[in-house]
């Protein structure tokens, strides 16, 4: 029997909330405070912690969460993803910002921007994975969340339009996700030293 106390409720969405961003910049100063300390292990910290979230939380939305939001009653589509995407508007990019802006700095101490070739070949690798990263995040990946969270809010959303989003966001989501499977493979070698 089919559940109708979603469908009899309205649409709740979670609004973009001051202390997100508030929460945000705490994050940025710790950041900051990490690159200025001369703590290597905190700088470290912040890059495996920042990293690790980033990765964890990216292949849980596009492996878990998706999958899921495809096969729910487009009202709970609607109020996951309107609880949801408010949240990972602001976390997401963060933890991409402060992963590889320590991770720069790390690899600035360690020493690993001198090292020769072939083993500076890693160091491209990084680079170049985390290139992509950014922008299928930012450039592909964050509009089409806000375009999605916009179009299902509307009280006749077009989900032929959402479907058609849907099947490049898959496609992109995957791309991140070897690409995310690849950084880690890289930053194993690097903790391995080159």
């Amino acid at each position: 029997m089919a559940d109708t106390t979603l469908s009899a409720s309205p649409v709740r969405t979670t609004p973009l909330r001051p202390w997100y961003l508030v929460a945000a910049m705490v994050a940025f100063v710790v950041m900051t405070a990490a690159i200025l300390s001369p703590s290597m292990w905190f700088l470290d910290f912040m890059h495996v912690m920042a990293g690790a979230l980033w990765t964890g939380i990216d292949l849980f939305m596009g492996f878990v969460v998706g999958p899921v939001l495809r096969s729910v009653a487009l009202e709970t589509r609607r109020a996951m993803i309107g609880g949801l995407i408010p949240r990972t508007l602001v976390l997401m990019p963060t933890l991409s910002i402060i992963t590889s802006t320590t991770g720069w700095f790390l690899a600035v101490r360690m020493g690993f921007l001198d090292v020769a070739y072939p083993e500076f070949w890693w160091v491209i690798a990084a680079l170049a994975i985390v290139t992509v990263l950014t922008i299928q995040g930012l450039g592909y990946l964050l509009p089409t969340n806000l375009r999605l969270y916009f179009e299902v809010q509307k009280p006749q959303p077009d989900m032929q339009k959402i479907a058609r989003w849907m099947k490049t966001y898959l496609f992109v989501v995957a791309v991140q996700g070897t690409m995310q499977v690849a950084i880690i493979v890289v930053m194993a070698r690097f903790s391995m030293g080159l």
